[in-house]
């Protein structure tokens, strides 16, 4: 009888994974304004395709039997489907690592212990196959972008006007002025207020065209009327 080698499953027991990184989601209404402006907008434009996965601060498990993890801000993961996860645990999810990460920065990022918890971040990135890697500083008005190269993560050289290879989404960046994202249908990235006032909007216009259009058939309802007052019945042709 030949003996099969031991896997790994079987020699090492299963640990736990905390779902938690103990670490805030955001420090203050700005940073999280913009974490749910771009994971919200991002799952609306998936919100058709069952194969994109979306999360905000969720924790990211690339490895089996370590604690090794990070949580993006926001992450996007194509060709796994969409549903309820304490952590994202790679191996579960046909080894397929999120493909772009998003950091929101916030005053605790810019001191001597946020920095290294940056670089932290960029190496593991990096290490683990992030494609497309972002950090957007709402209030110094900064923003930085790289892209994978073989298994380097390189700066993008210009973030203006940038058009993201896998998203599709438009950066419409000017240095000193608030970002703005574009669907690629052109539509902006919207906070919930503002997708609220649109949809309101359109409630609106489209009562005015029922309202017109009733109008429009109480006019014709009276010109029929008086046709028939005149003897002309309006349902004959001429």
């Amino acid at each position: 009888m030949t003996l099969q080698p031991l896997t790994q499953e079987a020699i090492a027991p299963e640990i736990d994974y905390p779902d938690s990184d103990g670490n805030p989601m955001s420090d203050n209404t700005e940073q999280f304004r913009w974490i749910v402006i771009i994971k919200e907008n991002l799952e609306i434009m998936y919100a058709n395709d069952p194969n994109v996965f979306v999360a905000g601060d969720l924790a990211w498990y690339p490895v089996r039997y370590t604690l090794r993890r990070m949580a993006p801000d926001v992450m996007v993961a194509f060709g796994r489907p969409k549903g309820r996860r304490g952590s994202y645990k790679q191996w579960l999810e046909d080894n397929i690592p999120p493909q772009v990460a998003f950091e929101i920065l916030s005053p605790s990022n810019k001191d001597s212990r946020g920095i290294d918890a940056l670089d932290e971040k960029f190496t593991f990135y990096e290490t683990y196959g992030i494609q497309e890697y972002y950090i957007y500083d709402p209030d110094d008005l900064t923003l930085e972008g790289w892209q994978r190269q073989g298994d380097r993560l390189t700066p993008i050289v210009s973030m203006s006007n940038w058009v993201s290879p896998l998203l599709g989404i438009r950066f419409d960046w000017v240095a000193g002025q608030e970002l703005k994202l574009f669907r690629p249908d052109g539509q902006p990235f919207l906070s919930t207020i503002e997708l609220d006032q649109q949809l309101q909007q359109s409630k609106i216009q489209v009562w005015q065209e029922q309202q017109r259009a009733e109008q429009e058939r109480k006019r014709a309802d009276r010109l029929a009327e008086r046709l028939r007052a005149l003897g002309i019945d309006p349902d004959d042709e001429f």
